[in-house]
């Protein structure tokens, strides 16, 4: 068994965050695998991905990899394309709404506190793409480097890519979160589909397609 491969297993067995309490159910999901050149580090699984056991399996998902120009098939291969969330498994709704559910809560800190330091170990040296979906993967990946706002950090994707390129290190690109509820932002922020959108489009083609 490779080093990937019993990670990867340890992690589909994990229960911590149940056993604390801390999540209604552990079910971890992700895709990761040997040679997947792009990378998807988002938040946590949906609760229709924690249905159906497949990430980004609902409207946000449509929209991502609308967003990045890949079928379905493309997307869930796990040879080209990794998705590792900050927290594995569906961590619950707020109750802030009339019928009870409301929005997701956040990721438990426990789960990257124990999986992502291993994961990235094995997982990164091989990514040569990632996009970092929302403040809780932009927080921990480019730390220092985050402006004020979510917008202001995504603004600087240019200068993310220039300084990995310079460096030869994985290239990181901060995105907002696909969901419906950031139809406003999309708005308002013009630049994003318009300059941001075709700049990740040509450079996942050409890993995808290698």
């Amino acid at each position: 068994m490779t080093i990937l491969n019993k990670l990867t297993s340890n992690i589909h067995s994990c229960t911590l965050c149940e056993e604390q309490g801390l999540i209604p159910q552990a079910r971890p999901i992700f895709q990761i695998g040997s040679g997947a050149k792009v990378g998807i580090f988002g938040q946590a699984p949906g609760n229709l991905a924690h249905q159906t056991r497949k990430p980004f399996n609902d409207p946000s998902g449509a929209r991502l990899r609308d967003w990045m120009n890949l079928t379905e098939e493309e997307f869930y291969d796990p040879a080209r394309l990794a998705i590792v969330p900050m927290a594995f498994c569906f961590p619950g709704y707020d109750g802030k709404s009339s019928t009870g559910k409301g929005g997701d809560l956040p990721p438990p800190p426990l789960c990257a506190q124990t999986w992502r330091q291993d994961v990235m170990q094995v997982l990164l040296p091989q990514l040569e793409l990632v996009f970092l979906i929302g403040n809780y993967a932009q927080r921990w990946h480019l730390a220092s480097k985050m402006e004020r706002t979510l917008t202001d950090t995504v603004k600087k994707w240019q200068l993310f890519i220039e300084e990995a390129e310079s460096s030869s290190q994985t290239i990181m690109i901060p995105l907002p979160h696909p969901s419906w509820r950031n139809n406003a932002w999309l708005k308002k922020n013009s630049w994003f589909e318009a300059d941001l959108l075709p700049e990740i489009r040509v450079r996942i083609r050409k890993l995808m397609d290698l």
